[in-house]
């Protein structure tokens, strides 16, 4: 029997409590599951990839979950795919807006790796909201983010905010 590979992909900028959830049910589909950390032209992390990778590491730990491995990449999501053996591509979805989007990535990526299906996970329904972008503008404006991210996470990006001399009022 063939192993089963996923990769889960995203900036991860940062981690929140939604992604955790994919994380956890898309491990329960697949023998080994990718978490594929990039970089994306179109977003301004707050996060270096690195820093990414350590927040996406440290919370798979605290999940207790053992067949995820993390891996950086800036390529073509279809050409790392191929390169990591994987043969399910793991997305999230939160609302309608993600749907339409998402299945036009899944029409392209299908037309580029045939060979590479894709498997859509709804978010919990207490988790649809929270988008990274959102974390980081109500960290930027002093809010408080402890409902969307892990305590660590939370640390993190208030430091980082900090840090950065934003408009954050802690």
């Amino acid at each position: 029997m063939n192993e089963r590979i996923g990769i889960y992909p995203g900036t991860f900028d940062p981690i929140t409590l939604g992604h955790a959830d994919i994380i956890r049910r898309g491990a329960s589909l697949v023998d080994r599951l990718i978490i594929g950390v990039t970089t994306n032209p179109s977003k301004n992390p707050m996060f270096s990839t690195g820093e990414r990778m350590e927040m996406v590491q440290r919370e798979v730990a605290n999940l207790g979950i053992e067949n995820v491995e993390i891996v950086g990449f800036n390529a073509l999501l279809m050409k790392f795919a191929a390169k990591q053996g994987a043969n399910v591509i793991v997305r999230g979805l939160r609302a309608v807006a993600d749907f339409e989007y998402e299945y036009q990535m899944a029409g392209m990526n299908q037309q580029i790796n045939d060979e590479i299906e894709t498997v859509f996970l709804m978010a919990d329904v207490s988790l649809q909201p929270i988008a990274s972008k959102l974390v980081k503008e109500i960290a930027l404006f002093g809010g408080d983010i402890t409902p969307f991210v892990s305590a660590d996470v939370r640390d993190d990006v208030v430091a980082r905010v900090k840090k950065l001399g934003q408009l954050g009022d802690y």
